[in-house]
């Protein structure tokens, strides 16, 4: 069964090319152009994997990780931001907010799909960690 990958990114251009990729590589796509969007089709989708923009108008991508991660229906959803932002601080603030992986643009088609394979893999594994 091909994974299903939600990519959240509010410029059009990139969204779309990120489809062509997953697309190529079988997996099964579908996309947001802003943070609300995107929460909701997370919800309503329930994707294997979220690939999100952290720079949008409007609700940003800590703001969607956020609210993901308070959901019990997407708390568990691995997600990869993307981001032309490159500081260590916010690379940071991504990961102390439960991101799973963070790509800088740009970033090459091979450097997408092995983050999200590794993604995709670690969430099939059962946790050895109870909570």
């Amino acid at each position: 069964m091909n994974k299903k990958i939600l990519v959240i990114e509010d410029e059009i251009q990139i969204c779309a090319n990120i489809q062509q990729i997953l697309s190529f590589s079988d997996f099964n796509t579908i996309t947001a152009n802003n943070g609300l969007e995107g929460l909701q089709l997370a919800k309503t989708e329930k994707p294997d994997l979220i690939c999100c923009d952290v720079m949008m108008p409007g609700l940003d991508g800590y703001s969607v990780l956020t609210a993901l991660r308070q959901d019990p229906l997407t708390e568990s959803i691995p997600v990869i931001f993307l981001t032309a932002k490159v500081d260590r601080g916010d690379f940071r603030q991504g990961m102390e907010l439960g991101a799973d992986d963070y790509l800088t643009k740009p970033f090459s088609m091979e450097e997408l799909l092995k983050a999200i394979k590794a993604r995709l893999e670690r969430a099939e594994k059962p946790s050895l960690i109870k909570q």
